[in-house]
């Protein structure tokens, strides 16, 4: 298709820019969690190698308003150079209306010109890449024997994480933990069918997360939900629901004695609440961040030393990782003819 357009001071017919968009339903049919794990590598690897850039998110509140919007930008792409920003807006009350606490798009430039490819549900490709990167953390620090499983929360990154997690770790049991045992119990009733192990809802967080091998919270808490006395030695933890400063699921005698590892060492020492709130309590410093996922996968930092010690992932979520996984579907749609093209 072309359109009018005014060059060199006379009017031109020139090519119609399309733009691909894909739903949520699409993005989770283009993207499965054992290939988002692979694409989550990769990215976390290009950005230790400096192959791919990118700022820190900006986040807007008005003060008026129950949620916020944030602003995450990123540069990169697996096959050509490529632009990404998701604009997302994080409501926590939506569960209680039936919603995704994450509504937003992801857009996807061609590196070379800027010209707009695709806008992609950022709803679907937040909840599979997080869960995805705590699986390439899991993978990487959790013990080979890891089989007990603790979830502490029972929204959309639960149900993600329950995927991810039994991917990289032979799971025998995963325990439930909510706000309301109501919904832990709901969650596990539904999700049982769709898995081999024991899926079993438990009234207390301490409950859950008792002799767990991998924890992972996933909640929206402003205040710590686990305690240093319920962790057994050797445990991993992801800890995923927190994106604030002023906001933590980890208490400070877990973040003390974990060997802390993150997605960005940048972000956490500027948005992570679970490393700044404890450091601002002199508990820890900087150096207390053993490395980024990226340190580990490409070898320069080995992750876990011993059995016993307790990982700690602390994700914030990074503009990279949404570009890499909307190029993923881009170009997975572009294969089997997936989305609406629309003249733009």
């Amino acid at each position: 298709m072309t359109k009018w357009e005014m060059t060199d001071d006379r009017w031109k017919m020139v090519p119609r820019m399309n733009v691909l968009i894909l739903n949520h339903a699409e993005v989770e049919q283009l993207l499965p969690m054992s290939e988002c794990i692979s694409v989550m590598e990769a990215a976390l690897t290009a950005l230790a190698r400096g192959q791919a850039q990118q700022p820190l998110r900006t986040i807007f509140k008005p003060p008026a308003i129950k949620g916020v919007m944030a602003m995450m930008p990123a540069f990169g792409g697996s096959q050509s150079p490529l632009f990404g920003l998701k604009a997302i807006c994080v409501f926590p009350g939506n569960a209680a209306i039936g919603k995704d606490a994450h509504q937003g798009g992801v857009l996807l430039f061609d590196g070379r010109d800027g010209e707009l490819l695709a806008l992609v549900n950022a709803s679907a490709i937040t909840a599979i890449r997080t869960a995805a990167v705590s699986a390439v953390a899991t993978r990487l620090l959790a013990r080979e024997t890891a089989t007990e499983l603790a979830i502490i929360g029972a929204g959309v990154q639960a149900l993600t994480h329950l995927s991810a997690i039994a991917i990289v770790r032979k799971i025998s049991r995963a325990r439930i933990a909510a706000g309301r045992l109501e919904s832990a119990q709901k969650f596990a009733s539904e999700m049982q069918p769709q898995f081999p192990f024991l899926i079993q809802a438990v009234d207390s967080v301490q409950g859950a997360v008792s002799g767990a091998d991998v924890i992972v919270t996933a909640t929206t808490a402003r205040e710590p939900v686990i305690k240093r006395e319920w962790i057994s030695p050797g445990a991993h933890i992801n800890a995923v629901g927190t994106f604030s400063p002023k906001a933590r699921e980890i208490d400070t005698e877990t973040m003390v004695a974990a060997r802390l590892f993150v997605d960005r060492r940048e972000s956490a020492l500027n948005e992570a609440g679970d490393y700044l709130i404890a450091a601002q309590e002199g508990a820890i410093g900087p150096d207390h961040i053993r490395g980024e996922l990226g340190d580990v996968l490409t070898g320069g930092h080995p992750g876990r030393t011993s059995p016993a010690e307790i990982t700690l992932f602390k994700s914030l979520g990074l503009g990279i990782e949404d570009l890499a996984a909307a190029e993923h579907v881009y170009r997975k749609a572009g294969e089997q003819g997936a989305g609406t093209s629309v003249g733009f």
